[in-house]
């Protein structure tokens, strides 16, 4: 059995199209969305709207954990717009859409995807064609292992469109009970895997995960999330923790085989 895994697409939908090349399944592990891409400021919806120069800014101000201040950056700017007429919901909503059209349509049969942080889970139903089936708190048979998959983020500064308490991403953990392969956005919260060496920064993870991996003791435990982690695998216990890569810079599925 062959499952190529991916998370952190951010708009790669070229590379998508092939990521389930010789897989008998994909999965993947959400942040389908390109709002910023913190590689390269003139992609995504961000620079689409306010240029190029004040997602310089924008980049240069959370990178520096200058929070208030890139909250402030972002008030105007969407303030200068609501001056326009338009509404900024509809905007974002109308740029995720066009993403959502093309990603999803780039998905092999058959996909078993959950949300990541920059997700908006509402609109998936309308995208998710009969060969993607869509998880977040639940589990399901592939290949006789047993995959759990929990979607989105937990609640920071940055207050992206999935991010959710910690009681409620725990409660979704718990509702997996034991699994095989234990799938998720974001990683455990283990500080080696939650430190991006980039963006000089801890990301959020998870104290359920990391209790649920040492008491139930997955295979494997697969997430994304953070895009150049200070270290990509760990194993605790018995467990293979894996940050299965930044999938929009790669173009290439971690696989996983058995």
């Amino acid at each position: 059995m062959r499952v190529h895994v991916v998370s952190d697409v951010h708009g790669n939908s070229r590379d998508l199209a092939a990521a389930g090349d010789g897989a008998d399944a994909l999965v993947c592990l959400g942040d389908l969305v390109l709002f910023l891409d913190y590689a390269d400021h003139s992609r995504g919806i961000f620079p689409d709207l306010f240029g190029v120069a004040n997602a310089d800014a924008l980049v240069e101000l959370r990178t520096a954990r200058r929070y208030d201040e890139a909250r402030a950056l972002g008030r105007r700017l969407w303030a200068e717009l609501d001056r326009t007429g338009v509404s900024r919901e509809a905007v974002i909503e109308a740029a995720v859409r066009r993403q959502y059209a093309d990603l999803f349509a780039a998905f092999p049969t058959p996909t078993y995807a959950t949300y990541g942080n920059v997700d908006m889970p509402r609109l998936w139903p309308e995208y998710a064609g009969a060969g993607t089936t869509v998880l977040d708190g639940q589990r399901i048979e592939i290949g006789g292992r047993v995959f759990g998959f929990v979607g989105g983020g937990l609640t920071t500064p940055m207050k992206t469109p999935y991010e959710i308490s910690d009681d409620e991403y725990a409660a979704k953990v718990e509702a997996l009970g034991d699994v095989d392969v234990l799938c998720s956005h974001i990683p455990p919260d283990v500080p080696d895997l939650c430190y991006d060496t980039v963006a000089r920064r801890f990301e959020r993870g998870s104290a359920a995960l990391l209790h649920a991996i040492r008491t139930t003791r997955p295979r494997y435990a697969l997430f994304g999330h953070v895009h150049q982690p200070l270290v990509r695998r760990v194993r605790i216990d018995g467990t293979e923790c894996v940050n299965v890569g930044h999938f929009n810079a790669t173009g290439r599925p971690y696989v996983l085989e058995w």
